[in-house]
This record gives structure tokens, C-alpha cells and sequence, in this order.
């Protein structure tokens, strides 16, 4: 399926796949939320690197946060693009001590947050500066 954000056709893919199973909340209803509090949070996101919170199988028991060293059910911090993402989601590039290097997603527009929660990104984390600072 695919909404319609600002001009910018935006896929869900699996839409009712539960997202929170204590509230019967779907993957889609998830989208349709952050869209609903589009204002907001883009105020909060606008041009900053962000860390993606993502729960691929929804918040349900057994299921926990971790730096993707485990099984395959969990729920992981994404600090580089996805690959395959669509080229109009922009990054911002952070290099780190160790000379290393992530392409950060940097929100600029209610699309791009729609798209990450298509990723079943529950939390995002954005950095307290603007992409021109880093």
C-alpha cells in the first residue's frame, strides 16, 4: 500500500502487521500517526542526524533491544541508512574518532519520518545539532 505525504508517495509494506500487541496497534496505524503529528515532530527532527529505534517485529513479550548481536527477533538502533532507501531521503555524514564514518538519516520533511516508520522505527533519536553543524 502507499499514502500519500506532502506530495511524496510513501510505501507501507505489510500494513497490519501489529506493532504493539497490548493496544492492537498496526504498522500502518503507526505511519498514520507520526503523519498525524507531522508539525511536531518535524520541528523536533528537522535537519538533525537521527538514530532509528527499530522494532521489525513489533513490541511484544520476548522481544528486546539490542546491538543486533542476537537472534533475529529484536529490535535494534540504526545509525546508517538502510540500504535500498529512496534517494530523496537525505543523510548527514558523522565521522567518528576512530576515523570511521555512518551516513545518518537527517529528516527534512514529513515524508522521511513516514518512510522510517514504515521501517518499524517506534523512536527516533535525533542529535542536539543541525546537519550544518556536524
Amino acid at each position: 500500500m502507499e499514502i500519500d505525504v506532502d506530495g511524496v508517495p510513501v510505501r507501507i509494506s505489510n500494513p497490519l502487521r501489529p506493532m504493539f500487541s497490548d493496544v492492537d496497534c498496526t504498522k500502518r496505524e503507526l505511519v498514520e500517526y507520526y503523519v498525524s503529528v507531522g508539525p511536531g515532530i518535524l520541528r523536533a527532527l528537522r535537519d538533525r542526524p537521527t538514530t532509528l529505534e527499530r522494532w521489525p517485529d513489533g513490541v511484544q513479550p520476548g522481544v528486546e533491544l539490542t546491538q543486533r548481536t542476537g537472534p533475529a527477533k529484536e529490535a535494534f538502533f540504526q545509525k546508517r541508512i538502510p540500504k535500498g532507501a529512496p534517494d530523496w531521503v537525505p543523510t548527514a555524514r558523522i565521522s567518528f574518532p576512530s576515523g570511521r564514518f555512518a551516513d545518518e538519516v537527517c529528516p527534512d520533511k514529513l515524508a522521511v519520518i513516514a518512510w522510517a516508520a514504515n521501517l518499524a522505527t517506534i523512536t527516533f533519536h535525533p542529535w542536539p545539532v543541525r546537519k550544518a553543524d556536524v
